[in-house]
């Protein structure tokens, strides 16, 4: 069975996009995050680079394969902007993303309807000048041995073009290794099955 072992994500803050409706303007950005710590300091920034606007509404989610998110209205009315903002990022199928839309009211209401639409559009728009890529969802095993047993081990990674992040090659050998998911269990039998030889997954910091 294939396992989902891929994700999207971008790796640079997007361009800033601007979309106007009846005199709001609504300033688009995206940033790549890893914890919810790296959201709040963009949006710290952000507030001190529009101090003078009125809302910044923000959605972001983070995870690989178990996602978690926060949507945020910042004082518009209720799932006006949070939402819209996260179902871009659900339609653009990103994750370990922030978006952020920074709101100049201009005089005239737009209705509820007018803001889903202008932070909507306001985050499809930052998407887009965004760089999207595809990262693989990997699983690190730490594979431990006595330093007789090294060719066995070193054979079995260079038949399946394993990649070593780390590695202590003394009386007791360790070395880590990363693998795609979807090939974790296999690689992880293959050394299980190896004599005099143990591996163990190693939780993702």
């Amino acid at each position: 069975m294939d396992v989902k072992d891929t994700y999207k994500t971008i790796i640079k803050p997007s361009e800033e996009v601007l979309f106007k409706d009846k005199n709001s303007k609504f300033f688009g950005y995206a940033f790549p995050i890893t914890t919810e710590e790296e959201a709040k300091e963009h949006l710290e920034d952000l507030k001190k680079k529009h101090h003078a606007a009125r809302h910044w509404c923000y959605a972001w989610q983070l995870g690989k394969s178990d996602f978690h998110y926060r949507a945020n209205d910042d004082g518009e009315p209720s799932n006006s902007a949070g939402m819209p903002i996260y179902g871009q990022i659900q339609s653009f199928e990103v994750t370990n993303i922030l978006i952020v839309v920074v709101r100049y009211f201009g005089g005239v209401k737009l209705g509820v309807g007018g803001l889903i639409n202008a932070y909507k559009t306001a985050a499809q728009m930052a998407l887009e000048a965004s760089r999207i890529v595809t990262r693989t969802i990997d699983v690190k095993f730490e594979i431990s041995f006595d330093y007789p047993e090294m060719n066995k081990v070193m054979r079995v990674i260079k038949e399946n073009n394993l990649n070593v992040v780390d590695q202590i090659l003394e009386l007791d050998c360790k070395i880590i290794i990363l693998v795609r998911k979807n090939e974790a269990e296999r690689i992880h039998d293959k050394f299980d099955a190896t004599y005099k030889v143990s591996i163990k997954e190693l939780e993702d910091q």
